[in-house]
């Protein structure tokens, strides 16, 4: 790689902060701008971590001097700017600054893929639930996150630092119509807590596709109806329903469990 450009921005109205301003803080412009943020160290490690490279760097003038191996990490990008700690503050979207950020191209909404291990997400609402969905499809060896019109921006800051670098270990397509399930050569499997069948003792066709709903609603009755089959999660402590999060982690690994043992 040839030796990155690195620049200095001292103005809070440089074109290209103020562009990275609105990607950092809105939780869909990724989409028009065609790049994800990344906030912090982390998520640029995680990302460089899967053979991906970030576009640029905005870096804080502390961390680039004083903080070798940050200066390293920064160093990945072909372009990085470097800025006073207050407007690296004035574009990061975290109440305390992580003085380092970086940008990676998003190339659009892509094709649904046809039979790999799937989770679809079914109009969830909250960016906490949906990263930690995340964490755990790509944690049990799911390939695939689909997510319906409705759902929370699977591209937004504040789900890609929910997710933790998991959107980078899966294919995920959002803004999806039910019909577009249609392309899926997967039996689909829902959690309900009114199912007749318990989860531990009903055949689990793989690989499959686990759909999890809106944190209050549950599925949509139509997508239940084209589910092969409906489980319920015992809960001998008598709670009304679980956490969708906490489902879908338990469901994610009853599935994989009864890979590791066929």
């Amino acid at each position: 790689m040839s030796s990155p450009q690195v620049l200095r921005i001292d103005s809070s109205a440089n074109p290209t902060l103020k562009r990275l301003r609105e990607l950092a803080r809105e939780s869909t412009a990724y989409r028009e701008q065609g790049q994800l943020w990344l906030d912090g160290d982390h998520l640029l490690r995680a990302a460089l971590a899967r053979g991906l490279q970030p576009t640029q760097v905005l870096v804080t003038e502390e961390a680039m001097h004083q903080r070798p191996e940050w200066r390293e990490l920064a160093l990945q990008a072909p372009r990085v700017l470097v800025v006073p700690a207050k407007l690296f503050e004035s574009v990061s979207g975290l109440p305390s600054s992580t003085q380092i950020g970086a940008t990676l191209a998003w190339a659009g909404r892509a094709p649904v893929l046809t039979d790999v291990p799937s989770v679809v997400l079914d109009r969830l609402q909250d960016a906490g639930n949906v990263g930690t969905i995340l964490r755990s499809a790509v944690a049990l060896g799911v390939r695939q996150v689909l997510a319906l019109k409705g759902c929370a921006a699977l591209g937004s800051p504040k789900v890609l630092r929910a997710g933790m670098g998991a959107h980078f270990g899966l294919h995920w397509v959002e803004g999806l119509a039910e019909a577009d399930l249609d392309a899926l050569r997967l039996p689909l499997l829902a959690t309900s807590s009114h199912a007749e069948h318990e989860l531990h003792r009903i055949a689990l066709p793989q690989p499959c596709a686990w759909v999890f709903g809106h944190e209050g609603q549950g599925v949509s009755e139509a997508l239940l109806a084209r589910c092969q089959a409906t489980v319920r999660i015992p809960q001998p402590g008598g709670e009304e329903s679980l956490n969708v999060a906490a489902a879908a982690a338990i469901c994610l690994y009853e599935s994989l469990r009864r890979q590791l043992i066929s």
